[in-house]
């Protein structure tokens, strides 16, 4: 199975190497070039106890791939994670702009049914929000479905 995972921070980058070490082939995407430069030799960007030897083994194995073509890897893929952050907006609630984002792109990128997995932190009913800007802004008349997965993953133990 293809999956795409996009943003590479903690959740991201985690879960990406995580789904490719069970065998799934994952290319996770972020809009940072220089991250990504990064993250193709290997160099993580925070700590996380195993993570580098599980993303280095990964990638040599062929099942995890870094890009910043957001469209070339909604193509290849079944499953596209979000993985973004939604930090406190200045009246507390999430910003969720990253999140739109996103969903802006995946309506232009859709060529195929897709199952969207939302792993940021979000409010209740952000699925029904996503699944709206999407159909509203897709190209063409293909089906998407929208889960959620939410992220609990403790720092220093996620691997």
């Amino acid at each position: 199975m293809h999956i795409a995972v996009i943003g590479t921070g903690y959740v991201g980058l985690v879960s990406g190497a995580g789904m490719a070490d069970f065998g799934m082939k994952v290319i996770c995407v972020d809009k940072d070039r220089e991250k990504i430069k990064r993250l193709e030799k290997g160099e993580i960007p925070f700590y996380e106890p195993g993570l580098e030897e599980l993303v280095q083994r990964n990638m040599k194995a062929g099942r995890l791939s870094f890009t910043t073509d957001l469209k070339k890897a909604v193509k290849q893929a079944l499953v596209v994670f979000i993985c973004v952050g939604t930090p406190p907006a200045p009246d507390g609630s999430a910003d969720l702009s990253q999140v739109r984002e996103v969903a802006l792109s995946l309506a232009e990128a859709l060529d195929d049914y897709k199952v969207v997995v939302t792993k940021s932190t979000v409010p209740v009913g952000t699925n029904r929000w996503i699944k709206s800007l999407i159909d509203k802004h897709k190209k063409n008349n293909v089906a998407v479905d929208i889960i959620s997965n939410p992220e609990f993953l403790r720092e220093g133990s996620a691997v």
